[in-house]
């Protein structure tokens, strides 16, 4: 698996955010994102997520979904947030979504390989996914796992 690190500036998107149960997760990330749609006119940008290390953990964290628009509004749900700078070590999930946690676990080695830690959250680009098209071979989701590098190069 291909991984780069990636440093990304800090931007203000529209979002929506919640703790949420694992369980539960699919179902609030479909309402949320719907809730952005009906309320953006035009994104800038694919649609994202973040996800507190806690959701994996313990069945239970802090999510939120977001899309980067011109001028994000506070409409319902919907509110600006400005996601932090921060260094990722990226990698792309090709396909379906069912095996997601495989591509997860080998970015995840290949932190620890790399001599790196995590900084927060974990972040995916849903660069095309099923909002996009029917055909999941076609599916790209980039995870972004933050990252900074405990010791010499």
């Amino acid at each position: 698996m291909h991984v780069e690190l990636r440093s990304v500036p800090a931007t203000t998107v529209a979002a929506i955010e919640g703790e949420v149960g694992r369980d539960d997760l699919l179902t609030w990330y479909a309402g949320a994102m719907a809730e952005l749609d009906a309320v953006l006119d035009e994104p800038t940008g694919p649609p994202g997520g973040l996800y507190d290390n806690a959701l994996f953990e313990v069945d239970r964290g802090h999510a939120l979904v977001h899309r980067p628009p011109e001028r994000p509004p506070r409409r319902g749900r919907v509110h600006p947030v400005t996601l932090p700078a921060v260094g990722l070590a990226v990698a792309t999930h090709v396909g379906a979504h069912d095996d997601l946690e495989v591509t997860y676990g080998e970015v995840g080695a290949w932190v620890v390989a790399n001599a790196l830690a995590v900084a927060g959250p974990v972040r995916e680009t849903y660069v095309v996914g099923p909002r996009d098209t029917a055909d999941p071979a076609a599916w790209r989701t980039e995870i972004g796992w933050p990252v900074f590098r405990v010791a010499p190069a």
